[in-house]
Order: C-alpha cells, then structure tokens, then sequence
C-alpha cells in the first residue's frame, strides 16, 4: 500500500553570490505516517520476525532509509 511518493524535491534559490558550489535540486524524504491520519481497520500485517526487521508492524508505514554518502548529487 504505496500512497505517495516518499521522495520529494526541492530546488533551493541559488544567488549570484554564493560562495559554494550550487546544488540545484535537492531531495527530502517524507514518512508515510503523515498521509495516514488514523489507523484503518484490518490494516496488512508483518509476521512479528519481519515486523522486527522492518521496525513497524504495518507495511503501510515501513520507509526504509537510504542512505545519501558517498552518493553524487546530479544538479
């Protein structure tokens, strides 16, 4: 159950001025808890061993993380 995207972009004001390398896009990540705003009767469930692994017990709200080190930015 995949309700948005959980990726999201930004593109910050890049001035004339910056002293940095400019990194035109960003991206963010947004938990699927925010789209879910009560719990929904028979929700899916994890088996308990893979609710441990997943650390939540609803599919509906496993986000893994991704790590971004070591990962070039395109921009």
């Amino acid at each position: 159950m995949n309700l948005t995207k959980p990726d999201r972009d930004w593109y910050p004001f890049v001035g004339p001025f910056d002293p940095c390398p400019p990194k035109y896009v960003k991206t963010y990540s947004v938990p699927p808890n925010q789209f879910i705003p009560y719990q929904p009767m028979n929700l899916p469930q994890y088996s308990l061993p893979e609710a441990l692994m997943a650390g939540t017990l609803w599919p509906a709200l496993f986000s893994p993380y991704e790590s971004k080190c070591g990962k070039k930015e395109e921009g």
